[in-house]
Formats: C-alpha cells, sequence, structure tokens
C-alpha cells in the first residue's frame, strides 16, 4: 500500500492546496463586497445572538487571519481582527457562521456535544502522537504494540475531524437561514455569504480525508508487520 498512500496523499494535498486558493480568493472577492446595512461582522454576531435569545456569549476580536473560532468554555466568539470590524459579505458570513456553533451549544447540538468531549484526547494526543507512531514504526518488528497504540490514537483524532463535518455544516446552515430570515443582506450579499462558507466548510472535508488516509496507511503497516 505505499506507493498507492503516496499517491493518494498527493492527490489529497493538490485537492486541499486548490481549495485553500479557492477559499483565499472567495473571501478576498466578497471582502470587497461592502453590506448596504452598514454593519460590521461585529455587530452581525452580536445581534445573531441576541436574535436567539442568547446573551451570556460575549463577541471579542482576535489577532491573525482565520483565528475566528467559538469558544465553549469561556463562551465567546472570537473573531479576527478583519472579520471583526469590516462590513462586508465575507465578515458577514465568518460571523454568522461562529454564531452559529453559539446557537449549537445554546440548544446541546449532539455532534457540538461529542466534539467538546474529544478536544481534551485530541490535545493530549496531538503531543505525543506523531513519536508514538515513529517509535511504533521503527519497533514494529519487535514491540508491534506500539504502533498500534499509535493507531488508536491517531483513531481519535480521525474520528474528530469526521465529527467536526456535521458541526460546521450545521454552523454555515444556521448561520444562512437566520441572515435571510432576518433579512440581514441583499440578494447577491447572500449569495456570496453562502459561496463563502461553501468553500470554508469543503477545506474540512479535505482534513478528513487526508486523516483518514493517513489512518488506513498505518493500519496497513501494523498488518504488513504481523504477517513477517
Amino acid at each position: 500500500m505505499g506507493m498507492s498512500y503516496i499517491v493518494l496523499a498527493g492527490v489529497i494535498m493538490l485537492f486541499s492546496w486548490l481549495v485553500s486558493s479557492r477559499l483565499k480568493s472567495k473571501f478576498e472577492h466578497y471582502s470587497k463586497l461592502h453590506l448596504q446595512n452598514g454593519m460590521s461582522g461585529a455587530e452581525i454576531a452580536e445581534k445573531m445572538l441576541a436574535d436567539n435569545g442568547i446573551r451570556d456569549v460575549r463577541v471579542i476580536s482576535v489577532a491573525g487571519q482565520l483565528t475566528d473560532h467559538y469558544n465553549p468554555l469561556d463562551k465567546t466568539v472570537n473573531l479576527s481582527e478583519a472579520v471583526y470590524n469590516q462590513r462586508n459579505a465575507a465578515a458577514a458570513a465568518v460571523a454568522a457562521h461562529e454564531c452559529g456553533h453559539a446557537v449549537q451549544h445554546a440548544v446541546g447540538y449532539q455532534w457540538l456535544t461529542m466534539r467538546s468531549k474529544l478536544v481534551p484526547v485530541v490535545n493530549i494526543a496531538s503531543t505525543y502522537m506523531q513519536w508514538i507512531l515513529l517509535a511504533g514504526i521503527l519497533l514494529i518488528r519487535t514491540f508491534p504494540q506500539l504502533l498500534l497504540i499509535g493507531i488508536i490514537i491517531f483513531a481519535a483524532t480521525t474520528l474528530f475531524s469526521i465529527i467536526t463535518l456535521p458541526v460546521e455544516y450545521d454552523a454555515s446552515h444556521r448561520a444562512l437561514a437566520w441572515l435571510e430570515s432576518k433579512n440581514m443582506l441583499t440578494q447577491q450579499e447572500q449569495a456570496g455569504a453562502k459561496d463563502s462558507l461553501k468553500w470554508a466548510a469543503r477545506t474540512y472535508v479535505v482534513a478528513a480525508l487526508g486523516s483518514i488516509a493517513t489512518l488506513l496507511y498505518y493500519i496497513s503497516i501494523y498488518m504488513g508487520g504481523n504477517r513477517r
């Protein structure tokens, strides 16, 4: 499976690059589509939270690009500086999407709950996983159990990436539904927001596929080692 994996990994890496490039160009394009309502990303977020009866979540600005996220631990919608301050279709899409996660949290959306429970496991796994897998491959003939441990740990991160898919798609659906129902955007702006979130979601699909392919590769090494 070695050569097959290399080819598959190459295809996934190429697809990932294409999706990332497309996402960047989409956001640059829709960042120039200024909102007729004149609202900033922060104002969009605050209104969506209020309209959903969520009053214990703060909207804050964080440094960097693509650093937007919802933190369920301290109940904050963290928007990158550009999204927080700008008044365009891309900023509206991202702000509403992150608030979609806050709404998920408020209503107890099961996939978000499941993903949140896996966060501590994934954090620990990311620290030690590569070293365990490397040692497991090197010692496959004498201590195959070590690679098996690494595979189990990696499987947890793969599961996390798979569970992330419905979480992200649902957050986008909630965001777009709210933007449309409240007539927050014009038809052109709504279409831009939808297109932006569509390409953002595809980055998670690529990540999940890459994780699954890598997991299968490690499993093939383990199975091959046990046949020797």
